[in-house]
């Protein structure tokens, strides 16, 4: 495995690959990052992860400084895997106009508006800064198939709506959400929680899950059920951004003749914003 740190040599390691399958990560890797490599090993021979910490999908209040890096870990974990070439790109390697504190003057890429619902009405900008580097890190890579998780279900979203809008050659792979024995979704947040917090944790989860078990029971008044588990969480001590019914097709909200559906939550529990989904049909 080679772990490359300059776009020149990322291109020339790749030169006389013609099927690549590319993970982008931003490190602090768990279960759920190893299957997504898992799943491009079913789809290329040769895969690609990056990891990077992409400080343009973080607001001024956000987590940047924080956020775990574990590098020697994550290699370690992704030689075990089977990964090719592992991209681990400087701040000033990806934005050429980087001085040492600003990206005022990097292009980025206007996403739809959806963008700006959900998580994308509370982290303003976060998708544009998703986009433009999921863009950068395709144009470097030149993957025939890329996999992303899909508990970032928004972010998947968009992204396959970029490659379509650019008709970009790259097949996009949604991969199941990995998550813990209680219920959990793997996060690199999840680290952030106390002991006790990650016991009730796993609670966004079965509030989601009441919700599909309603609908597919014959209820279909959306807006009391989004409110019930809004409620629910807010009692145990959460603070809740955000729980919604959507079609898993347009990701507008469901309407009752909506067949195939998604239900999303994201929510505070202390200091740490977990995010959640499930995606259904009825």
């Amino acid at each position: 495995m080679q772990i490359i740190k300059t776009i020149t040599e990322l291109r020339s390691s790749l030169r006389s690959q013609d099927n690549v399958a590319f993970v982008p990560t931003m490190g602090n890797l768990h279960a759920g990052h190893i299957q997504l490599v898992e799943v491009a090993k079913q789809h290329a021979d040769y895969v690609v992860v990056s990891i990077f910490v992409n400080p343009l999908q973080f607001g001024p209040t956000e987590d940047l400084a924080s956020y775990p890096r574990t590098l020697q870990a994550d290699c370690e974990k992704l030689k075990a895997a089977g990964a090719s070439i592992v991209f681990t790109p400087t701040v000033e390697e990806m934005y050429a106009d980087f001085d040492g504190k600003n990206l005022n003057q990097t292009m980025t890429i206007t996403p739809p508006p959806i963008a700006n619902e959900l998580c994308g009405a509370t982290r303003p900008g976060h998708f544009s800064g998703v986009a433009t580097v999921v863009m950068k890190l395709f144009n470097m890579v030149q993957p025939s198939v890329a996999i992303f998780g899909q508990k970032d279900f928004q972010q998947l979203f968009i992204i396959k709506h970029m490659v379509k809008q650019f008709n970009l050659p790259i097949n996009i792979i949604g991969v199941d959400i990995v998550r813990e024995p209680s219920g959990l979704a793997m996060s690199s947040r999840n680290g952030y929680l106390t002991e006790a917090q990650r016991t009730s944790a796993s609670k966004l989860n079965s509030v989601l899950q009441s919700i599909v078990n309603s609908i597919k029971s014959g209820s279909k008044n959306y807006s009391e059920l989004e409110q019930q588990a809004k409620s629910a969480l807010n009692s145990q001590g959460w603070m809740t951004d955000y729980i919604s019914i959507r079609s898993s097709e347009s990701l507008l909200p469901a309407l009752t003749t909506d067949q195939k559906l998604v239900v999303l939550g994201a929510a505070n529990l202390g200091n740490t914003r977990l995010i959640d989904n499930l995606v259904f049909s009825i």
